[in-house]
């Protein structure tokens, strides 16, 4: 995933900022506890294509983790 690309892009939804899970291609938005999939290095930015996050994923997405 290009980084200046993940710095533009925002979670449709909150509007929040995505972080990108290279092992499992997807972007992460832990305000709205969503994860959207990148598939052929295209990221799928529709609610409709995104994952639910649990309470356990959502924070193991936090910085840091």
């Amino acid at each position: 995933m290009d980084a200046r690309l993940l710095e533009i892009l925002v979670c449709p939804v909150s509007k929040g900022p995505l972080q990108y899970d290279r092992e499992r291609q997807l972007l992460i938005s832990r305000s709205s506890r969503l994860a959207y999939p990148v598939r052929d290095g295209i990221p799928i930015m529709l609610e409709s294509e995104a994952l639910p996050l649990s309470d356990d994923e959502a924070a193991a997405a936090a910085p840091g983790n």
